[in-house]
């Protein structure tokens, strides 16, 4: 099997059966997203899940920033490592589906926790004088090259970053690509690699996750 072909159904029932449970309330609202939405394949998923909530609850942020809210899955799994008093920013601008992700947003623990805004996430970047210990982005890739470098002012000493997407179904293998998105993914990898401010690896779970460590 080729690196970039889907994975069987049956090792990814293996993958899932030898990894944390996902809490009963993601599981609902997953299989409401695959119910209700039109692009289902959006959401983070199971396996990311459980990676976005290590992550979080080793780095224990006190803020959190994600730009691309969509259903609210992979918000919920950030969350699970916010410290106490602290707060999880998240942006969108689908107003037709935010009654999915503010409907589980109040059913979770996090609902005091959770700031979630329609809002443009490059004018928010513009805006905000808060800075960020963890940042998650999964959204429109062809913003990703002004989310990088936007996010930078915005960042607290050793935040981590996390760009989903990043392997594009193989498509950054492409020379000469035509497809824009394709062309600002490889820029963004090769931007991430080359900056020294900071360590980076490219984790290749589902699509790609590229991670990032300011030093």
């Amino acid at each position: 099997m080729s690196f970039f072909e889907e994975l069987s159904p049956e090792m990814d029932r293996y993958l899932e059966n030898n990894c944390s449970q996902e809490p009963e309330l993601l599981r609902k609202l997953r299989r409401e997203t695959f119910q209700k939405t039109t692009q289902p394949h959006m959401i983070s998923g199971y396996q990311q899940g459980r990676l976005l909530s290590v992550i979080s609850k080793l780095k224990q942020p006190k803020r959190i920033l994600e730009i691309g809210t969509f259903t609210g899955y992979a918000t919920l799994c950030l969350a699970e490592g916010l410290m106490q008093d602290g707060l999880l920013t998240t942006l969108d601008i689908n107003e037709e589906l935010a009654y999915l992700p503010k409907k589980y947003f109040a059913a979770s623990d996090y609902a005091a926790r959770i700031d979630f805004r329609l809002q443009n996430a490059l004018e928010f970047l513009d805006q905000t004088q808060e800075v960020f210990d963890l940042v998650f982005i999964d959204a429109d890739k062809e913003n990703y090259l002004q989310y990088f470098e936007k996010i930078k002012r915005v960042l607290s000493p050793g935040a981590m970053v996390l760009f989903d997407n990043v392997l594009w179904y193989g498509k950054v293998l492409e020379e000469n690509p035509k497809q824009k998105s394709t062309q600002v993914i490889q820029e963004l990898n090769k931007k991430i690699t080359e900056d020294p401010d900071f360590e980076n690896l490219i984790l290749p779970l589902r699509d790609g996750v590229h991670l990032l460590l300011k030093k």
